[in-house]
């Protein structure tokens, strides 16, 4: 079977690609964030020192966001009214009586 001239544009177009070590691939996202993900991945793309600290700083930021454990408990260390003397105990109290 005898493959159309635009599958093997798009076939040749890919293979050029690898051969400079790029894959292209598709992501899913906010409209208003295109020209963002595109500078990024071209930023990337050029696989330089700048893409190299892109790459870690995007990568410890997200690692941060992952991180799901105690993550409540740094975001309390980090209020304002952290080492203040608030007392935070509730009272024990067994409740008022209630006729059923």
């Amino acid at each position: 079977m005898t493959k159309n001239s635009q599958s093997r544009a798009t076939e040749n177009y890919r293979s050029r690609l690898a051969q400079r070590g790029l894959t292209r691939f598709e992501v899913v996202g906010r409209d208003h964030d295109r020209g963002l993900i595109r500078t990024i991945a071209r930023k990337l793309a050029e696989d330089d020192v700048e893409a190299a600290r892109l790459r870690t700083t995007v990568a410890s930021f997200m690692a941060e966001e992952a991180s799901g454990k105690g993550g409540i408990l740094r975001a309390l260390m980090s209020s304002p009214l952290s080492g203040s003397e608030i007392e935070l105990r509730r009272s024990q109290e067994n409740g008022r009586m209630v006729d059923l």
